[in-house]
């Protein structure tokens, strides 16, 4: 397989037993976190490994969280969500260590750090593993955030959940490009996504 090949088959999942990347490959995996684009150098990633006897720990603060920010929560909900947090064999919190006061636009260092997703997602891939990036609406909690290690102004951008895919992967269904692509010749362009014609 090419690494066109290896990029363009892989796919989201969480259908995810163990085993979780090593500790050595997970440094290789953050080593690649590392080469995303990253305007002023500012390196605003962070990454929280929770794994083993940490999962429940992890799950009971989501829970917690959601409790926190809809306190008519479903039980389901909840079950659900402590379930898939306290099962999946690794997590990787995704942190945001923002400099608000820096001449770099906030937006921009956010998009570095999910560059640095991306890349964490690609590089798992081409090592065996699967992968999904999960988010909801506790990355939006602050108390969840520095119980996590991310106290104000700094975030959380979502969670990785991470193992070996339980079968196959199937192959991606993506759009074609061109749907998504124009040339500019000097006016507005147009784009067969939005309906209009190129």
């Amino acid at each position: 397989m090419t690494p066109m090949d290896m990029l363009l088959s892989r796919a989201s999942t969480d259908h995810l037993k163990a085993p979780a990347p090593s500790e050595a490959q997970m440094a290789e995996v953050l080593a690649a976190a590392m080469r995303a684009p990253d305007h002023g150098k500012l390196r605003p990633w962070r990454y929280v490994i929770v794994k083993d006897d940490a999962r429940p720990l992890l799950a009971k603060r989501i829970v917690a969280s959601m409790v926190r920010l809809d306190p008519e929560a479903p039980e389901f909900k909840k079950e659900k969500r402590f379930n898939r947090f306290s099962t999946i064999p690794m997590t990787l919190v995704l942190g945001m260590h923002l400099r608000p006061e820096h001449k770099i636009p906030l937006w921009e260092q956010e998009m570095t750090v999910a560059a640095g997703a991306m890349n964490i997602l690609n590089a798992l891939h081409t090592l065996g593993f699967g992968a999904i990036w999960v988010s909801g609406d506790v990355v939006n909690d602050p108390v969840l955030a520095e119980e996590l290690g991310f106290p104000a102004p700094h975030k959380l951008a979502g969670f990785l959940f991470i193992g070996t895919p339980d079968a196959p992967l199937p192959a991606p269904k993506r759009p074609d490009p061109v749907q998504f692509t124009a040339t500019w010749q000097g006016e507005p362009v147009s784009f067969a996504a939005d309906g209009k014609t190129p």
